[in-house]
This record gives C-alpha cells, sequence and structure tokens, in this order.
C-alpha cells in the first residue's frame, strides 16, 4: 500500500525532510539566543545609566579594556581639551539614523596629566571629504564632562574596516591605543562619550541614549523557526496520504477500465440457431422431396 515509499523520488523527498527539521530547530534556538542576548545588554544599559556617576579614573586606566558590565556608566572627568590632537571619526550617523557625518573627538586632559578621549558629538560631513571639516571650537580652560563610558573599538567588535591612508587627522575607529600614538600622552582606555555640558548653539549634536527598550524581533524569529520544523512532518504525511489516496484512485479507474474491455470482447450464450431446428423454427422435420422412397405401409 506504502510501497511507493521506497521509489527514487519519496526517499529523496523524505531525507531533504529529515534534515530540514533539525536545521529549523537549530535556527529556532539561534534566535532566542540572540532575543536573550539582546534582553540583557538592555538591562544593562538600562542598570548603568541608573547608576551614579563615578569619576573616569575610577573604572579605566592607560592600556585597560573597559570591562563590558562598565559600559554605559555615567562617569565625570574635569580638566582641559587638547585641540591640537582634536581628528573626527568618518561615517557616523546623526541621531535620526540616515544623515552621515562625523564624530568630534578631543583629548581632555586630567589633572596628573593623563588624557581621556571624549567623543564631543556629531557634525555634518560637508561637500570636501578630503579636508578636515569646521569643527565647533571647544570650551576653553578647565571643564568638566560628563559622559558614557566605551569600550575601545575594534575592527572584530564593530564590523567597520580601519581604512589607512585617510586624509589628515580622520579616523574610522575611536581607540585609544591607537590615539595614544598620536597624542603623545598616556590615554586611559575606552572614550567618553559626552552627556554635558550642553555645547553652545546645540553644535556638535550630543549623541543619544542608546536605545535599551525595544527587544528586537528575535523571539518572533525563534517562533517561526520551530513552527516551519513542526510543520515539515506535518506536510510529509499530508503528502504521504495524498499520494496514496491518487494511487488508489488510479487503480480502480483501471480495473474499471479492464472490466468493460473484457465484457465488450465476449461471444453470445450457446444454444442452436433457427436453422437448425426446421424451417419455421417449430421442431417439426422438414417434409421429404420428390426424390424420397415411399414409406412402406405397415401389415
Amino acid at each position: 500500500m506504502y510501497r511507493f515509499l521506497l521509489s527514487r523520488q519519496w526517499v529523496i523527498l523524505t531525507l531533504v525532510a529529515l534534515v530540514l527539521i533539525p536545521v529549523m530547530i537549530k535556527l529556532g534556538f539561534w534566535q532566542f539566543h540572540r532575543h536573550e542576548h539582546k534582553v540583557a545588554q538592555n538591562q544593562l544599559i538600562a542598570s548603568s545609566l541608573a547608576a551614579r556617576p563615578v569619576p573616569v579614573t575610577e573604572l579605566t586606566a592607560p592600556g585597560r579594556s573597559l570591562p563590558h558590565d562598565d559600559m554605559w556608566r555615567t562617569v565625570t572627568a574635569t580638566g582641559t581639551y587638547d585641540t591640537a590632537h582634536e581628528v573626527v571619526v568618518r561615517q557616523r550617523t546623526a541621531a535620526d539614523e540616515q544623515s552621515i557625518g562625523y564624530y568630534v573627538l578631543t583629548p581632555l586632559v586630567l589633572g596628573d596629566g593623563r588624557a581621556v578621549l571624549v567623543n564631543r558629538g556629531w557634525i555634518s560631513a560637508g561637500n570636501d571629504l578630503t579636508k578636515f571639516p569646521d569643527v565647533p571650537a571647544a570650551p576653553r580652560g578647565k571643564v568638566t564632562v560628563t559622559g558614557r563610558m566605551m569600550a575601545d573599538e575594534t575592527t572584530a567588535v564593530s564590523g567597520i574596516k580601519d581604512t589607512r591612508g585617510l586624509p589628515a587627522r580622520q579616523i574610522m575607529l575611536i581607540n585609544s591605543k591607537e590615539q595614544t600614538k598620536r597624542v603623545g600622552r598616556p590615554l586611559l582606555g575606552g572614550y567618553i562619550e559626552q552627556t554635558g555640558p550642553e555645547p553652545s548653539g546645540g553644535k556638535p549634536e550630543l549623541v543619544p541614549e542608546p536605545d535599551h527598550d525595544s527587544i528586537g524581533p528575535h523571539m518572533a524569529y525563534a517562533i517561526q523557526w520551530w513552527l516551519f520544523a513542526a510543520a515539515v512532518p506535518v506536510g510529509w504525511v499530508i503528502l504521504v496520504r495524498r499520494e496514496r489516496r491518487d494511487r488508489v484512485a488510479a487503480a480502480a479507474k483501471e480495473a474499471e477500465e479492464a472490466r468493460e474491455s473484457a465484457d465488450a470482447g465476449e461471444a453470445p450464450a450457446g444454444g442452436r440457431t433457427a436453422e437448425s431446428t426446421g424451417s419455421a423454427g417449430t421442431g417439426e422435420p422438414e417434409a421429404a422431396g420428390e426424390d424420397a422412397p415411399p414409406v412402406p405401409a405397415g401389415p
């Protein structure tokens, strides 16, 4: 009844179904883990932003990589801006997530001679990307900056290629170790993403707070993959039953056609014809001909 499952076509279809099921289940768990990571990161951002501000020197030091748990912590730093070593970071988006421009990165020299990089905000790229843009001047004298503590950017983490041969004072990644060579003094690991004070005239535009409310579509994608995995065996069963029904119907039709052909080819029923039973078909013998000898009379 189900011998058709051993055909080449059905063997291949069954093997494909058996491969798809675990693959889809694994893809579902991959999306589920991404959902868990997003939720955990949102919780970390929210708790870090809500924590009390601390001096930047409590979280980082020269040559130190910022721990992930200290990301987005609010810090303060007091010093004077070193505008001579100010650079701009290319290919950065504004708060509208559409306009492309630069981040303004300025070292802030602390009282002990060390410095920390401060992302002062976003400016428009302008028309000539080969020249250093017109950057709003940093405040003079001693200032106290408040901001979010961020880890050094790398190509592996950010996905941004560290392009070489850029115009003077333009960079692709914010990395304290790379900028130490340029500044010529010890730089604290990581950098500050400025949130205060508000710059004069609103330029540069301060980087907005990271989104920590949206969890993204990962959970929905996980459920979709698991539903697809469950639909594969159901679909396979439906196809098998349909194939069996079609085969049974085809076999019944062939049997009916064969029976009709056999009935049409049979001879009529047996029995003698009218000629074999007399001229009138009454069973009486035919009359004797003229040449027949006379029947002798009885005694």
